[in-house]
C-alpha cells in the first residue's frame, strides 16, 4: 500500500481511521475537507481544490480521507488501496454528533452543533452516494479494496497491520 483512498459516510469513523493509518505507516495524510474549506467556513474554488488534489496524486504515497463524489473516480484510478466505510446510519448520525464542539485536524473549524444540512446527508448518504460508490469501485476491481461494515472491523484490521512503523 503506496497510496490509499478513504471513502464513506461522515460520522463513520474514516477520519479517526485515516490518523491511526498515517500512525502506522508514516504514509503522508490528507484531507479533502482541508483542501475545500477555509477557515471562515467559506470554499476555495473547484479550480484550486482540483489543483491542490492534483498535486497530491502526482506524489508517490498519500492517504486521502474523504468523499467529493466528483472526485472519487479519480482518486480510485491513481490509488492502490480503498478503505470503504458502509456502517450503518445511526452509528455514522452518533459519530458526527460525538465530534461537535472537538477542535479536529481534518476540518479547519470546531463545529459547534450538527448542521441540520449535514445530518439530512448522512441520513441519505446510503440511498444517494454509496451505490455510486460502490458502481465506481466494481470498475477498478484491480485496486485493493476493503470494505468496513463495523468499528471493530476497523480496529480488527489496524491490529493485524504489518508495516513499517
Amino acid at each position: 500500500m503506496k497510496k490509499a483512498i478513504i471513502l464513506g459516510c461522515p460520522g463513520s469513523g474514516k477520519s479517526t481511521f485515516a490518523r491511526k493509518l498515517r500512525d502506522a505507516t508514516g504514509i503522508p495524510l490528507y484531507y479533502l475537507d482541508m483542501l475545500w474549506h477555509k477557515p471562515d467556513q467559506t470554499n476555495v474554488t473547484r479550480e484550486e481544490f482540483d489543483q491542490r488534489l492534483h498535486e497530491i496524486l502526482i506524489r508517490d504515497e498519500w492517504i486521502i480521507d474523504g468523499n467529493y463524489n466528483r472526485t472519487i473516480e479519480e482518486r480510485v484510478r491513481n490509488c492502490d488501496t480503498v478503505f470503504l466505510f458502509d456502517l450503518p446510519v445511526d452509528v455514522c448520525v452518533e459519530g458526527a454528533r460525538s465530534r461537535v464542539g472537538t477542535q479536529r485536524e481534518d476540518l479547519p473549524w470546531v463545529e459547534e452543533e450538527l448542521d441540520p444540512e449535514f445530518h439530512q446527508f448522512i441520513l441519505d448518504f446510503r440511498r444517494d452516494y454509496l451505490p455510486e460508490i460502490y458502481e465506481t469501485l466494481e470498475k477498478y476491481c484491480n485496486r485493493e479494496i476493503i470494505i468496513f461494515k463495523s468499528r471493530n472491523d476497523t480496529e480488527k484490521f489496524l491490529t493485524g497491520l504489518d508495516y513499517r512503523a
